[in-house]
């Protein structure tokens, strides 16, 4: 599993593809290492495909485009040795992700699946704590993530198909599990799966029942963009409140009295830009600078585990 390092900033020519908000996002952060924009439609860009950038002018693709289009343009790219920083999720058969993994592997590229929110402060702070054992045995893990875009998702052209906010942000709790406890002993089910305002589903509760005891709630609906996780253990408690982008964002750990009493607690609440795109983007130029890993084991797992689910909610639907 890859987890988030410091990286070191040096010069790397990068293009990024597809110029919509994700896109204008790691163009920010790639700064001065940007030397070309790529997008079929957007005005203003330097190219209209990957395919037509001199390969000879840049070491790495930041993909920001669309998931039908990322198995050609990611096959382009690592086939010719350049690194690449795709948005997530990689979905598509085991077969074609095992074929990105290779070409990685024999070409020297790195090829990076972008979870940005591994680099939230206090989600770090969350995988140091559960490191730590601090927790003693940890018994439930519940995580709600919602944001108010199903009106956006729906007149999208391309976004409001299959399986909606399953891949859409069950991609992030699902890769942030893997961030912080590794691959789970029992697999997800969907608890429930609806489509209120959206052709795609646009609300969706999974679970899973081993060792821990987990859910996760996504919505497109939530009128104010929010993320809760509340994780409950042998020796206390740990909770998350909120992201930095939509701060403040607090994290609090809550210290277990026996046999039962008010628990002393610390906490820490920030309020500050979301700094997760200029991490991530330095932690990409540390791996490019160092050969890797690639993280694509991960996405093998997530791809299977949002396919199986999708299709279970599609067959709840149409029964």
């Amino acid at each position: 599993m890859v987890e988030p390092t410091s990286g070191q900033s040096a010069p790397l020519r990068v293009v990024v593809a597809g110029m919509g908000v994700q896109g204008r996002k790691r163009a920010a952060a790639a700064g001065d290492d940007l030397v070309a924009t790529v997008d079929p439609v957007a005005e203003g860009v330097n190219f209209r495909s990957i395919q037509e950038v001199p390969l000879d002018s840049y070491d790495a693709v930041l993909a920001c485009i669309p998931d039908q289009a990322k198995m050609e343009a990611l096959g382009h790219a690592l086939s010719h040795g350049k690194h690449v920083l795709v948005e997530k999720p990689i979905l598509g058969k085991e077969s074609d992700i095992r074929h990105l993994q290779k070409l990685s592997k024999e070409n020297g590229a790195v090829c990076y699946t972008a979870y940005n929110h591994r680099f939230e402060p206090h989600f770090m702070k969350m995988k140091a704590l559960l490191s730590s054992g601090d927790l003693g045995r940890v018994y439930t893990v519940r995580m709600f993530y919602g944001n108010g875009t199903a009106r956006l998702v729906r007149d999208s052209a391309w976004r409001d198909e299959g399986a909606g906010v399953l891949p859409d942000l069950g991609s992030h709790l699902l890769d942030t599990i893997l961030y912080w406890f590794g691959k789970l002993d029992a697999p997800f089910t969907v608890r429930g799966a609806n489509c209120f305002e959206n052709r795609a589903f646009d609300h969706v509760i999974l679970g899973s029942e081993g060792k821990l005891s987990i859910q996760l709630e996504m919505t497109l609906l939530n009128w104010r963009n929010h993320f809760t996780c509340d994780i409950l253990a042998e020796k206390g408690s740990a909770h998350i409140e909120s992201l930095c982008k939509w701060g403040p964002s607090a994290f609090r750990h809550r210290a277990r009295v026996l046999p039962s009493g008010r628990p002393p607690e610390v906490s820490e609440t920030l309020v500050q830009p979301d700094p997760t795109w200029e991490s991530e983007y330095a932690h990409f130029v540390g791996l490019c600078q160092s050969s890797g890993p690639s993280n694509l084991d991960n996405d093998l797992w997530i791809n299977g585990e949002l396919t199986r689910l999708g299709e279970d909610a599609m067959r709840g639907v149409a029964a």
